[in-house]
Parts: C-alpha cells; structure tokens; sequence
C-alpha cells in the first residue's frame, strides 16, 4: 500500500516549487486513479513479456519473481452462483481478468461458442462432468453440461481500489481527512513512479510546461542512472530489458 496523502503532499511540493501552480483535490484524485490503472497494468503487459523470453535467464527470474510479487494482493478466487443459466462473474468483486475456473478441484477448458457447437456434435469429445467446458458471455459463464450447477471455483484478478484522497473544508481549506480516504494498493516500492506519473498528468492537463518538464527529467534521471543493467543477446532482433517498473527497448551488440 502506498499512503495517498503522503504521494499528494509530494506532488504539490514539486508542483508549487517556484510557484508553479495547484492542483485540487478533485484533479489530483483524478491523475491518481489514472496514474494507479497504469502502472497495474504495466504489471501484467511486463508479466507477458517476460515469459516470452527463450531460455531460463536468472536476471530475467528475479525480475518476473518481482512483479508476480507486486500483483498478488490482486489475485483471489470465488466460489461462483449459478442463476439457472449462467455462473455469474465476481464483477462484485471488482474484476479485471478472469483465470481458471474449476469444478471440484478439476480445470474446466475455455471454449468459443463456435467451438462449443462443433464439439457437442460429437459423442466422442462432447462435454462431460470430468471433462468440461464453458464460454463467456456478457452476463456470465456457461458451462457444459448442464448438470454441472454447483461447486464452480474461479480465480481472477481484480482490479486495484478507486483511490480518493479524503477531505474535509475547514476555512475554505481542504484539510486531509483519513476517514474519507482510500490508500494506493500498489506495491510500495511505487510511491516515486505514482508522484512522476501524477505530476506529468497534471504538467499537461494544466498547460504548465514547467510541471511536466520537472517530471519527464527526474524520471530520465532515474533510467540513467539504471543503465548498469546487463543486456542477454538473443539472435539478430532486440529484446525488451526490465528496469525499474518499465520495459526499455535496446538492439543487440556484437561480441
């Protein structure tokens, strides 16, 4: 978790600094939600990366141990209810990406509804209580058979908490309150990406050149200063290198 109170303190020091203008409560909870969907999605686009990687590269382990680390607060299971024709998706859950569904401890295997009217025309391969199959559809999931309505398990990824730096008026002052608040979910180490993140949106909503340049050159500072990275050669094309919550692109050298 990361304090939001203390991530808004942060950004308006940067952003007052030389009176460089304000940013309001309701526009700095606006960039932070945005800020937090970015960041929690690079997670899973750098997770895909990763393990499109050939080989079994320790470097490249430790890092993907990282951001299995950063997204597991995200992860859980549901039992799921069945309405008489679908399961219900834990939407009430928040959710962002289903994973495996599970009947009696046994995966069930996703199918299109194409794949689903050509299997079920044969006996040899349509669904059975051992082996199952569902699609999705907009209200839910549909498994087959239809004598499977119970003891369905899913696990999924939800998505992180609308963040809400809380407030009460006081004088005409937006003083913080933690009553109203809600905390960043993001992974600690977080906090310096979430203020550069937070400060170039807002550089930019406001037309402040000086807010958004501040921003850019601290975060520039930080990949320079993070270059020591080793770089694996694989083959004639580039590869993608993790350094510090970002993918960047370099070409093989030769050796």
């Amino acid at each position: 978790m990361v304090n939001i109170d203390t991530v808004y303190q942060r950004v308006l020091a940067i952003a007052n600094k030389e009176q460089r203008g304000y940013i309001t409560p309701q526009e700095f909870n606006l960039f932070a939600n945005q800020a937090q969907m970015d960041i929690f999605e690079q997670y899973f686009y750098d997770i895909n990366q990763f393990n499109r990687i050939p080989g079994n590269h320790t470097e490249y382990s430790d890092m993907l141990t990282l951001l299995e680390e950063k997204t597991s607060i995200f992860k859980s299971q549901v039992r799921l209810n069945y309405n008489g024709v679908v399961f219900q998706n834990p939407q009430q859950h928040n959710l962002y990406r289903l994973g495996t569904v599970l009947y009696k401890g046994r995966e069930i295997q996703r199918v299109d509804y194409a794949e689903l009217l050509q299997i079920s025309k044969s006996p040899l391969v349509k669904p059975t209580e051992t082996y199952p199959v569902y699609y999705e559809r907009a209200d839910g999931l549909v498994i087959k058979p239809k004598t499977i309505t119970e003891k369905v398990i899913c696990t999924y990824v939800k998505k992180p908490l609308k963040v809400e730096w809380g407030y009460s008026v006081v004088g005409e002052t937006a003083l913080y309150d933690g009553t109203k608040a809600q905390d960043f979910e993001l992974h600690v180490s977080e906090e310096n990406n979430l203020v550069l993140k937070i400060l170039a949106l807002a550089g930019i909503t406001l037309q402040d050149p000086g807010v958004y340049q501040i921003a850019t050159a601290e975060d520039q500072k930080n990949i320079q200063q993070q270059k020591s990275y080793k770089v694996l050669v694989l083959g004639d094309s580039c590869i993608d290198v993790y350094n510090f919550g970002m993918l960047y692109l370099f070409k093989p050298v030769e050796i």
